[in-house]
């Protein structure tokens, strides 16, 4: 199902009459009231002309704050209505590809009673794309619960290099394009970092699968770990894509926003990955920047904050200091 543009055009129709419909009936009779008001109680007379008038003029300031809630709630119900829209159309393409192959290769399946080849390719092909499938799902569900706030991570003292090692094992089944060239690059000696490694190697993954999706031809993918300038441990994914323009650097991280609607076509995504990988990131009291031009490729860059540390940082401070004998 995806959301025609006369379906929005609609959406933003209503919405644009409901606030004509309330300027017209409400706001213009507001502001003559006010104006009379205030009239009343300059040239009127003292007494019950000026009591008139404060009374309009407290009458008119009830109005205006109740238009202007009115307002709020129809532009959150009107963005709602969007987001809602924009969600079932993205999740049911997503989940509409794999459950597609699914049925045309359990049907190939079906009519191949002689064909030995054929039944181990399909039954090959249907756990590839079930695995897809419940790992789409899997990342619906994560983002519903990072959104409401039950995502709970389990923090441990990990080393950086553990962090590499664990993002290039679950990145390998994805290299399976003879043409990809994928370089990684790990700094010696760098400490521990306080992190959920199943959710940060997620995250490493998710830049890496994307830098190999959006990268060139062929695609050059590199995974970095190294000491920051900043005192802090920066892990970097580049790759040799078309580049990201500086105006959208910000919104890619937005949830299901991508540049250009036609890669939902082009490209599979559900144009959650960066919106977890934010969250995700930021539960970890960390940073995630993206440097990126037209034409030069991209750069994702996590910073976190070395243990010894976050170790300072919640060391309590009122502790009576231990001189040196």
């Amino acid at each position: 199902m995806r959301v025609s543009p006369t379906t929005k055009k609609r959406q933003g129709i209503g919405y644009r009459r409901s606030v004509q419909l309330l300027v017209y009936l409400v706001i213009v009779p507001t502001v003559l009231l006010l104006a009379l008001g205030i009239i009343t109680m300059i040239i009127g007379q003292a007494g019950f002309d000026l009591l008139l008038g404060i009374l309009m003029v407290s009458f008119v300031a009830a109005v205006s704050t109740g238009v202007v809630l009115v307002l709020v709630f129809i532009r959150r119900e009107a963005n709602l209505s969007e987001l809602q829209a924009d969600f079932v159309s993205k999740v049911s393409h997503e989940l509409r590809t794999p459950l597609t192959a699914i049925r045309l290769f359990a049907e190939t399946l079906e009519r191949s009673d002689d064909d030995p080849a054929t039944q181990e390719e399909c039954v090959r092909m249907l756990a590839q794309e079930t695995e897809k499938l419940s790992r789409r799902i899997e990342r619906l569900l994560d983002w519903g619960r990072m959104e409401a706030g039950r995502k709970l991570f389990e923090m441990k003292p990990t080393p950086a290099v553990d962090l590499v090692r664990s993002a290039m094992e679950a990145f390998s089944p994805l290299r399976t394009d003879d043409k990809l060239v994928f370089e990684s690059q790990v700094a010696d000696d760098l400490p521990d970092v306080l992190v959920d490694r199943d959710a940060m190697t997620d995250v490493l993954v998710n830049l890496l699968s994307n830098a190999r999706k959006y990268g060139g031809t062929p695609p050059v993918v590199s995974l970095r770990a190294y000491r920051h300038a900043t005192g802090s441990i920066a892990f970097e994914v580049t790759d040799n894509g078309a580049g990201i323009p500086r105006v959208f650097h910000r919104r890619i991280f937005d949830k299901f926003y991508r540049i250009d609607d036609r890669l939902s076509r082009a490209r599979e995504g559900s144009g959650l990955g960066l919106a977890i990988v934010k969250h995700i990131v930021r539960a970890h009291e960390g940073r995630v920047a993206v440097e990126s031009a037209p034409g030069k490729g991209s750069t994702f860059r996590i910073l976190l904050t070395p243990l010894s540390q976050v170790a300072l940082k919640t060391t309590p401070t009122d502790a009576a200091p231990v001189e040196a004998e």
